[in-house]
């Protein structure tokens, strides 16, 4: 090529630039210049950057055009440089603009040889202010990814890494160049690569980003345990809408999952013990109490719960914390958190089972500390299981941790709340011992109470029933029937008492009290007013003579009041003679008529004091049946008392057949779980 032929191509210089990226954003400038300083080629880009169209620019020396005269001598030593030695010179040169304006402009001119031995210079330019911004964003890209502390990646469209950050190569554990090339299978093995690529390909596909997906795994950088991370993928295109790949950001959030784990275990913990506090200890029932303390721990802290007490406390023979040897206990709650074949190998509610010393539970027992075994292994399971048999249920099961801790209330040893784990993997560790310990202290105060309270509800009802007749006699033309039924363990048995005293003449006093309060004075109190019946029915007075008598001395007895029903049957008159000091009503079913309530002067409960009795006389013919009851057996606290009583005379109404069956069909229909108080019932029929 020659110097006079540049001119001939000067046209071809506005041939459309199509090319796109970083050179389109720098906007680079070609200009190629003669030995003698013309210009014989100019871009478009020139032009944008210098202002001149080819057709001004074309022909023209660079120095006069775009060199401002102060600066051409500079410009035509460093362009002399270039031709004769050939080395490229590169640096910022102010220009002057078309419009007059001065811009530094970045060059880099290097020396063109043609293939004649013609020389030029081309000179490559951009403008400065656009170079230094490019620099600037490059420079700060290259640090974003260099020095960030998330994990970056650039994955192909063969999800193949390109790029990998230092933060990545720490994260995996590999060094980058290892990395490049292979895919995340090949770097990463032990993560589920399969499901991140999957989610890489629906990236490339829809372009769609995914955000913050969590993965666990292990990598080589800590193979010995597992990490969580959240990965965020995002698809990378080109100017032209290509897809180029994608790209990946990884950060390690194993310990923020951790502490959001503990967090939420804590919460757990916390609502864990404050459900026990509002479900263990509802009633004063020792295997109650023990069965709500079964049921809290299960599922949320074992899958397996079993509450065993020391035969001796409940039956309070033991005067302190055991030392050694063999322990008697009896079983009061099992739970499982499903079904399981380890439930066959705990004692079932209220069996009692003899075990060694070397067994872990009474081990606990003797040491009154927690026996925690993390990890069960054969060798553990006899120590555990209550036979061999039990111990081959259990490993069956997949029993694979345990827990012992103490019941402590009051310095006392009661027993121990024995927990195993066989569906929930974790095993149990000093967290869990602390909350089962927590728990076990709480409830075995519960415990402790309602042992207590039984031992002394059920010395009241031992004294309740032997102050009470045996099998009514029998009387010549009355056939009698009679239950005693004291209260749910959960309240303590009251004062209700009733009575069949023979008289003179086959005549025969029905009686039926109510002590208002309970307990043993209650029922001590009782036993006085029994005792006191008998003696003034012994004189032949009136009924309301007798529930006089009985007024005055009760008003003695220390604040105690009661009420009572005082019957007299005389067969050969075929009526009886009531008086009532405060009871509710009896129930009369004549032999040919409907059921009705006696209607009778109530009079003022005994010992009160002053008040006034009198005598009713209602007939009681042959078949004519009498019922006489105690409170307990209809007052309930959400029906009013004339409701319950309609309910009474229906049931009665229907009932014609033997007393015994009668008396078991009220108890049945009337009295209600959980019941509150004590109910004596005496049902009689005339025989003559």
């Amino acid at each position: 090529m020659t110097a006079g032929s540049f001119p001939e191509t000067a046209g071809r210089a506005s041939v459309p630039f199509d090319a796109k990226g970083l050179l389109d954003i720098l906007g680079v400038a070609a200009i190629v210049i003669d030995a003698r300083g013309r210009i014989v080629l100019w871009s478009p880009q020139a032009e944008a950057l210098f202002g001149y169209r080819a057709d001004e620019a074309l022909g023209r020396y660079i120095a006069r055009l775009i060199v401002g005269a102060e600066h051409r001598e500079e410009a035509l030593r460093l362009f002399g440089e270039v031709l004769r030695g050939g080395a490229t010179w590169a640096g910022t040169f102010p220009v002057q603009h078309k419009d007059g304006s001065t811009r530094e402009v970045e060059f880099r001119n290097m020396r063109l040889t043609d293939d004649l031995g013609g020389l030029y210079a081309l000179g490559i330019a951009a403008d400065r202010a656009v170079v230094e911004r490019v620099e600037t964003g490059l420079a700060l890209s290259d640090r974003l990814v260099s020095q960030s502390p998330i994990g970056l990646a650039v994955l192909d469209t063969d999800l193949r890494y390109v790029l990998v950050n230092p933060a990545l190569e720490r994260i995996n554990g590999v060094p980058a160049a290892l990395h490049i090339g292979r895919r995340i299978a090949d770097m990463l093995p032990r993560i589920d690569a399969a499901a991140l690529e999957t989610a890489l390909r629906e990236v490339l596909a829809t372009g769609r980003p995914l955000l913050d997906h969590p993965t666990t795994g292990r990598t080589p950088a800590d193979p010995e345990h597992e990490h969580t991370w959240s990965v965020s993928f995002y698809r990378l295109d080109g100017a032209e809408g290509q897809v180029l790949g994608v790209a990946a950001s990884v950060i390690d959030v194993t310990e923020q999952q951790d502490a959001d784990a503990e967090a939420n275990r804590s919460r757990r913990r916390l609502a864990l013990v404050a459900d026990a506090s509002a479900r263990v200890g509802t009633t004063l029932e020792v295997d109650r109490t023990a069965d709500e303390l079964a049921g809290v721990v299960v599922p949320e802290l074992a899958d397996i719960a079993a509450v065993d007490v020391l035969d001796s406390v409940l039956a309070l023979r033991r005067p302190g914390v055991p030392e050694a040897g063999p322990e008697l206990f009896r079983a009061l709650a099992v739970k499982t958190s499903g079904p399981t074949e380890a439930l066959p190998a705990a004692d079932p509610p209220g069996a009692v089972a003899m075990y060694g010393a070397d067994r872990l539970v009474t081990r606990c027992v003797h040491t009154g500390l927690p026996v925690l075994v993390e990890h069960v292994g054969p060798a553990d399971l006899p120590r555990i299981a209550r036979s061999p048999e039990a111990a081959d249920q259990l490993r069956r099961a997949g029993v694979h941790s345990y827990l012992a801790v103490p019941l402590i209330a009051r310095g006392e040893v009661l027993g121990a709340l024995d927990l195993k784990r066989d569906r929930n993997p974790l095993p149990f560790d000093g967290d869990d011992v602390l909350l089962a310990t927590e728990l076990a202290a709480r409830a075995a105060v519960s415990i402790d109470n309602a042992r207590w309270y039984q031992s002394v509800r059920n010395s009241a009802v031992t004294l309740q029933r032997s102050l009470l007749p045996g099998t009514p006699p029998e009387r010549a033309g009355l056939e009698v029937a009679s239950r005693y039924q004291p209260a749910q363990a959960s309240s303590e048995v009251g004062g209700d008492w009733y009575d069949v005293i023979p008289l003179p003449d086959d005549k025969t006093a029905l009686v039926v009290g109510d002590v208002m309060g309970s307990g043993i004075d209650a029922a001590a109190t009782m036993g006085r007013l029994r005792t006191a019946t008998c003696a003034f029915a012994d004189l032949d007075l009136s009924p309301a003579q007798v529930l006089r008598h009985l007024d005055r001395i009760t008003a003695g007895l220390e604040h105690y009041i009661a009420t009572c029903l005082f019957a007299v049957h005389d067969p050969r008159l075929g009526r009886c003679r009531i008086a009532n000091a405060g009871h509710l009503p009896p129930v009369r079913i004549p032999a040919d008529g409907p059921a009705e309530l006696v209607r009778l002067s109530t009079g003022v409960p005994l010992g009160v004091g002053g008040g006034t009795f009198r005598t009713a006389r209602i007939p009681f013919r042959p078949g004519d049946v009498l019922v006489l009851y105690t409170d307990g057996l209809v007052e309930t606290r959400d029906a009013a008392i004339d409701d319950r009583l309609a309910v009474l005379v229906d049931l009665l109404d229907g009932a014609r057949g033997p007393l015994e069956e009668t008396c078991d069909m009220l108890l049945k229909a009337l009295r209600r779980p959980g019941a509150q108080d004590d109910v004596a019932l005496l049902v009689a029929r005339s025989t003559a």
